[in-house]
């Protein structure tokens, strides 16, 4: 299927709005079931909806040298996504027991910002825009979630550390999705976070069927749609892109969360709140785009 810079960046924009309803969803399941039980089910969901991907992909796909080595390798990227996958999963799912879709979305969003803070202990340099950016993200944050007496609130305290993990995410992803198969990397980090929500699940929660039949739209929604289907859109839509122009675009993901979150869930909307996602939106599309090109070392 070949598709120009319009409609991939078409196909993005529709991948943010499923991410960003993915919030109303996650929130909307934490009424019914427990997070980790929620994270292992719709990971497990996310996981088999990229079969017929695999299938599809695997009669297209020329035959592989050195097929030990690619094995190995990609057994050591999905277990390492995997671990960050479900950490980062873990804290922003129990974060939205205790905040809004609205200021989850944001939060999150502080993950595009944050990995290239991660980048200068590679040595990698970050120009003056994109310090400016994190300087009005970073400001956002403090009216969105910073109330009396300084203090954090604890869902967007707790989805805050989740944006950690998701950074480190995406940098493990940018190591060894050139060298593997990203469907079957995919996979793999999937299963890795269902398996250990579901543990952690097992030992600490309680969930009966009954919970699972009373959360089943926001899991089949957060398993199917967040994970498969947007996924694919991803994969598709970017390959004709530019990544900082593909990050911007995603990131509006925050937005839809924040849409849904008042329009859905009829969460409370200040005019902190708006002020907050202003500046933090801001901040993150400022942090893509190319407008000063001197460097910082």
């Amino acid at each position: 299927m070949k598709l120009n810079s319009f409609n991939s960046k078409i196909i993005l924009l529709v991948t943010a709005i499923i991410w960003g309803l993915a919030f109303v969803a996650q929130r909307a399941g934490m009424e019914h079931i427990s997070p980790f039980a929620y994270n292992g089910i719709r990971f497990a969901l996310g996981s088999l909806s990229l079969f017929p991907l695999i299938i599809w992909n695997k009669k297209r796909q020329p035959a592989i040298k050195n097929k030990i080595k690619q094995r190995s390798i990609l057994v050591k990227a999905g277990f390492l996504t995997g671990i960050f996958l479900f950490l980062g999963s873990s804290f922003q799912q129990i974060g939205l027991v205790y905040t809004t879709a609205g200021n989850a979305g944001f939060i999150t969003s502080l993950y595009v910002i944050l990995v290239p803070i991660f980048g200068i202990f590679w040595k990698q340099k970050v120009n003056m825009q994109t310090w400016t950016g994190i300087i009005l993200a970073f400001a956002g944050l403090y009216f969105l979630s910073i109330k009396e007496g300084l203090s954090l609130m604890l869902g967007d305290g707790l989805v805050f550390i989740s944006a950690f993990f998701f950074a480190g995410h995406v940098l493990i992803i940018g190591k060894y999705a050139p060298k593997v198969n990203v469907l079957y990397l995919s996979f793999i980090q999937f299963m890795i976070a269902s398996l250990l929500s579901i543990i952690i699940s097992i030992i600490f929660e309680t969930t009966t069927l009954q919970d699972v039949r009373l959360a089943i739209i926001p899991i089949l929604y957060g398993g199917i749609m967040s994970v498969g289907v947007a996924y694919t859109l991803q994969v598709l839509g970017q390959k004709n892109v530019l990544p900082s122009h593909a990050a911007i675009i995603l990131s509006l993901e925050s937005l839809f969360a924040a849409a849904g979150g008042i329009l859905i869930l009829h969460e409370v909307i200040t005019v902190r709140i708006i002020l907050g996602g202003i500046l933090m939106l801001t901040g993150v599309i400022f942090s893509q785009t190319n407008v000063f090109k001197k460097k910082l070392t």
